[in-house]
């Protein structure tokens, strides 16, 4: 058998079979184990791909769910909020925020188009390209194997029938020798040994052929076949490796392409940030609320020296409209309202808590029988009040409750329709959005009645189109829509022409208090007074001996700035009680009321029956079921006012 030298494949030596090609089977298992590693490298790489992802679509969901649930409502008081520079900020925050969450989901569809399919598809032709390649493999070394198993075959057949030609041979010569054997066995001996010999031969061609066919064989497989598997497994190897680093590559860059937008976001965000204007929110609150109301005059010193009864200056808050016909006086400037700045609750209940202790429970079965006893005398101890409530009596009742009337309107949300809820300058502002609605529905009126007119005209002169008849009735509607929205813009209108009207006069009388202020500096006590009357309208009282006169308006009249008492619990009439006295309300037996006041020592709770009615009854006489919820309110938002 020649030997022939060849290079190794693994560790490139130059030697005729050399050791590592003779464990050939164990380096297959070795590289069988290494491209499996590679293989679970790669699906490692895909796995933590795909995890990245689903953390990116959870993310951009969490942040488009936080954009949402910080819009503003549609139809929401929100709305009207972001008028100011800083709310349209946070606005323009919350959907650049959005988009930075749709960034996020782009980062993850890009990654599972790009990366995780692609990877995923690579790993299974992967697979199968390794499968096939260790096939080969194997069945190189099977066929080797197989000619070895061929070559030893035929060597040791060859060497048995060498021996028995030697045998046989041997056995020829002995027969040949002896005298005593017949020349018939001898004749015998020698063709035996003759075909063992020619047996020999056989085996030994055979063998002789068999061995060049495996020398053959094995050259083939050393140096073709294995190597050339080798090389394929080696190739598929670093094809594995250059994919994971593109992969890698790619991962990088999907993040890269979004930062120029993310960085718009964020740029975005800057901007709105920049574009707050405190001076204009500033602005926008003070237009919003500014109420066209005068500041209040001085309070002028009322003097306890005196022994006699005391003397109440014109321009105390006890002056009752009775006192409004004393002497004029000019003082330095024309006296505002003051009303807005006393308690509204504690006013009003010094305007009708009846100062008088109250009546007993009735001791008998019948209630009706029972006097509500005797009315106190005035208490000289609160002039105020008392003044007050001879201001109220000097009324009638029916103004009395008419701030109340309002206020519960107002919680309940139906406001006077005129808006006289409001301060001056608000009722302005709401009269002309009102105004400019109705105007915005009679051009929508009349433009479909345009396009009804232009239809009913295309109807006349094609019939077969339509009938023109059909059409009447809509435009018939639509006129009559049309009529009452005008006539509510003239109504309309005329309240804003008399607000408007009412809020230049008033400024033409600041104008002229000033430049009065300016020309009788020693004047004092001015009895031009302005201010609220108790029944939450206003009223102007001016003497008619004035030489610059401030004209007098009625809506005043109709402006109330007082809320009404919430409602702190219920309350059962045990007895029957007829309020007689202002202040008071009358009661029957078993009534059920509301409770807007508890009795605070005096003996009198404070309850209301529906918007129209409200008063005090004797405490004895009502059994009372406070709701703790609204009583603590009603005592938080007592403790504020104060």
């Amino acid at each position: 058998m020649v030997s022939l030298s060849h290079r190794c494949v693994f560790c490139h030596a130059i030697s005729p079979l050399c050791l590592c090609c003779v464990k050939q089977k164990d380096q297959f298992d070795n590289l069988e184990k290494h491209t499996q590693w590679g293989i679970d490298v790669l699906e490692k790489f895909i796995k933590f791909v795909k995890e990245r992802t689903e953390i990116e679509l959870s993310y951009a969901k969490q942040l488009r769910n936080l954009s949402k649930k910080y819009q503003p409502k549609k139809n929401s008081k929100e709305e009207e909020e972001y008028r100011y520079t800083s709310a349209r900020a946070f606005l323009a925050t919350l959907n650049e925020m959005n988009d930075y969450a749709g960034q996020h989901e782009v980062i993850s569809e890009n990654m599972t188009s790009l990366i995780t399919g692609e990877l995923t598809r690579y790993v299974q032709e992967l697979k199968q390209e390794r499968k096939s390649h260790f096939h080969d493999g194997r069945k190189a070394q099977q066929h080797i194997e197989t000619c070895w198993k061929q070559l030893e075959a035929s060597k040791r057949r060859f060497e048995r029938d060498c021996k028995e030609a030697d045998r046989a041979q041997q056995y020829f010569e002995k027969m040949d020798a002896d005298i005593n054997v017949t020349k018939a066995d001898v004749e015998k001996a020698r063709q035996q040994a003759q075909l063992r010999h020619q047996m020999a031969e056989d085996s030994k061609a055979e063998y002789s052929s068999t061995l060049q066919k495996f020398n053959s064989e094995q050259h083939d497989h050393y140096y073709t076949h294995i190597p050339h598997i080798f090389q394929k497994i080696q190739e598929m190897e670093e094809r594995r490796i250059v994919r994971i680093g593109e992969s890698m590559k790619t991962f990088a860059e999907v993040d890269r392409q979004v930062i120029p937008i993310i960085g718009k976001c964020l740029d975005e965000i800057t901007k709105a940030a920049e574009s707050i204007d405190h001076k204009n929110d500033s602005q926008l609150v003070i237009e919003a609320f500014k109420s066209g109301f005068e500041p209040p005059g001085d309070v002028d010193f009322e003097d306890f020296t005196q022994p006699m009864k005391r003397t109440v200056s014109e321009s105390s808050l006890s002056n009752s409209r009775a006192d409004g016909k004393s002497e004029p006086k000019f003082g330095g400037k024309s006296k505002g309202k003051l009303w807005p700045f006393i308690k509204k609750n504690k006013l009003m209940s010094l305007l009708t808590s009846p100062h008088q202790p109250p009546p007993p429970p009735p001791a008998s079965a019948s209630p009706s029988a029972v006097p509500n006893g005797p009315q106190s005398p005035k208490q000289q101890k609160e002039p105020l009040s008392h003044r007050f409530n001879e201001f109220m009596t000097s009324k009638p009742k029916i103004h009395c409750f008419r701030s109340l009337k309002r206020g519960l309107s107002l919680k309940l949300g139906a406001g006077p329709e005129d808006f006289s809820n409001l301060p001056p300058e608000q009722r302005r502002k709401k009269l002309q959005q009102k105004v400019d609605e109705l105007n915005r529905d009679i051009q929508k009126e009349m433009d479909q009645r345009d396009a009804l007119t232009k239809m009913k005209d295309v109807y006349i002169k094609n019939p077969q189109m339509g009938d023109a008849a059909s059409v009447d009735h809509r435009l018939a509607e639509l006129g009559q829509n049309i009529e009452k929205l005008r006539l509510e813009v003239q109504k309309f209108e005329a309240w804003l022409a008399e607000v408007e009207g009412r809020l230049s006069m008033r400024s033409e009388a600041r104008r002229q208090s000033g430049l009065y202020e300016a020309q009788n500096t020693s004047a004092v006590n001015s009895c031009a007074q302005d201010r609220e009357s108790p029944d939450g309208s206003y009223t102007e009282e001016q003497s008619q001996e004035t030489e610059m006169k401030v004209p007098a308006t009625d809506f005043d009249d109709e402006f109330d700035d007082e809320e009404p008492l919430p409602t702190i619990g219920t309350c059962k009439a045990l007895y029957t009680f007829e309020g007689q006295n202002e202040g008071t309300i009358s009661v029957a037996e078993g009534e059920m009321l509301y409770v807007i006041e508890e009795d605070k020592g005096d003996g009198w709770t404070r309850i209301r029956r529906n918007e129209d009615e409200e008063g005090y009854v004797p405490t004895s006489y009502v059994e009372v079921y406070l709701d703790k919820n609204a009583k603590d309110v009603y005592k938080s938002l007592e403790k504020i006012s104060e």
